[in-house]
């Protein structure tokens, strides 16, 4: 049985997306700057700000009862449901040790049925001194060797997956070059699956 590494933030739900609608938007009624235009990754440039400020706003976000309860992708949620037996699933996520945990409790509350490992790269903060055994996901799936299928929105990530020989899908946002909406990423990855079969 084939296994799937998911990214978490902006795969499996719309984390950036909510997060500026919801945090920066309120806090930043003046910005002009729409979502679409943050082409950027991480888009403190796009936004106007620094990115230790941008990653405080984040982390900030992460702790709230409005980031618990984001809902996931509800294509991504429906296709689980109908093809999600088909496949091993894992969480392979990058997030601040601090806010793992509530990463991983995110992942299990509407994906528990299906993805049964919780695996992350620390994302660097100042305040955490930590050992990072993995300076990137890449770094993290070349060590694992276990995943044959990575979905992420990170075009960095993705590319480093796919040099080790994983099956790569990039899922449609406004800093990568995909251009494929998120239904026709899903046709393929199904596609995929049962060619493997």
């Amino acid at each position: 049985m084939l296994t799937i590494a998911w990214d978490v933030d902006d795969v499996l739900n719309n984390f950036i997306s909510d997060w500026y609608k919801m945090k920066w938007t309120v806090e930043n009624p003046n910005s002009k700057i729409k979502f679409e235009e943050l082409k950027d990754n991480p888009p403190h440039k796009s936004l106007g700000i620094t990115k230790l400020d941008f990653l405080k706003s984040l982390d900030e976000f992460r702790v709230t009862e409005e980031f618990q309860n984001i809902p996931p992708k509800q294509e991504i949620l429906d296709w689980f449901k109908k093809y999600g037996n088909l496949a091993r699933h894992i969480a392979l996520t990058a997030v601040p040790l601090a806010h793992a945990g509530l990463s991983a409790n995110w992942v299990i509350k509407y994906f528990g049925s299906w993805i049964r490992s919780f695996n992350f790269v620390p994302s660097y903060r100042e305040a955490h001194d930590i050992h990072y055994y993995d300076n990137s996901k890449g770094e993290f799936l070349d060590w694992f060797k276990n995943v044959d299928i990575f979905v992420e929105d990170n075009e960095t990530n993705f590319n480093d997956a796919e040099a080790i020989g994983i099956k790569g899908f990039l899922v449609n946002k406004p800093w990568n070059s995909n251009d494929k909406n998120i239904m026709e990423v899903l046709e393929e990855l199904t596609n995929f699956i049962l060619d493997k079969k």
